[in-house]
């Protein structure tokens, strides 16, 4: 298993992972939700590749992006903000019919569990969402831990998340391991001081993950067994 290379030959006692470009590919339905809200709103739909590079910071920035119609969103006031964030969830709530698991997803989260390592769930979706995501793709029996972008004050690239997930499964850094697809993941791991491996396939704004340097980077997930 070349994920014990990062472990000299052992497994990690805990595995942290991200869930929107990771686990799951969501931007489907997270595009149909930004196009409803701006439809609401008397504006042109975003599209599937535009939402594609604006997610990863969670639904708030999402939102913001989507009203600048750019990744850059300092023009955006809270008052717009407020309006079509509560819009935005309102469309995405219930139905995640076309969001799908990434190839080699489950086969991974299976040896993992047979294997008696604990996982985590460290996203920075709103955390209304994500027990009803992982129920709708049979993936809620997996995962020990469940952070969402407001459990804690702060939310990835900040490491508190993954600090706080440590101390609840009593590791430390060194035996854990976070496995993501974006730049904040990477250096939220890297502030946390955890190996991370980074996955080709999903969302880093339009850029490759291998520029942030993961520990090892894989095209799917399977490739660890």
């Amino acid at each position: 298993m070349p994920l014990r290379d990062l472990f000299a030959g052992e497994l990690p006692k805990l595995v942290m992972f991200d869930l929107d470009g990771t686990l799951i590919d969501s931007v489907p339905d997270l595009a149909g939700a930004v196009d409803v809200m701006l439809g609401q709103l008397g504006r042109a739909p975003a599209g599937v590749d535009k939402v594609r590079h604006w997610v990863g910071n969670g639904a708030r920035v999402l939102v913001r992006r989507a009203l600048a119609d750019d990744i850059e969103h300092a023009s955006i006031s809270e008052g717009e903000t407020e309006q079509a964030l509560a819009l935005f969830l309102e469309a995405y709530a219930g139905d995640h019919s076309r969001s799908t698991l990434y190839p080699g997803v489950r086969v991974f989260l299976d040896a993992l569990q047979q294997a008696g390592v604990p996982l985590a769930l460290v996203t920075n979706k709103p955390s209304r969402f994500v027990p009803e995501l992982l129920a709708d793709k049979q993936l809620d029996g997996y995962f020990c831990w469940l952070v969402g972008g407001d459990t804690l004050p702060v939310q990835k690239p900040d490491p508190a998340a993954l600090n706080w997930v440590m101390q609840q499964a009593g590791v430390v850094a060194s035996q854990a391991l976070f496995v993501g697809d974006s730049r904040s993941d990477v250096l939220a791991a890297k502030a946390a001081g955890v190996p991370v491996v980074a996955v080709s396939y999903g969302y880093n704004h339009g850029q490759p993950i291998a520029a942030e340097n993961p520990d090892l980077l894989v095209d799917s997930l399977d490739a660890l067994i």
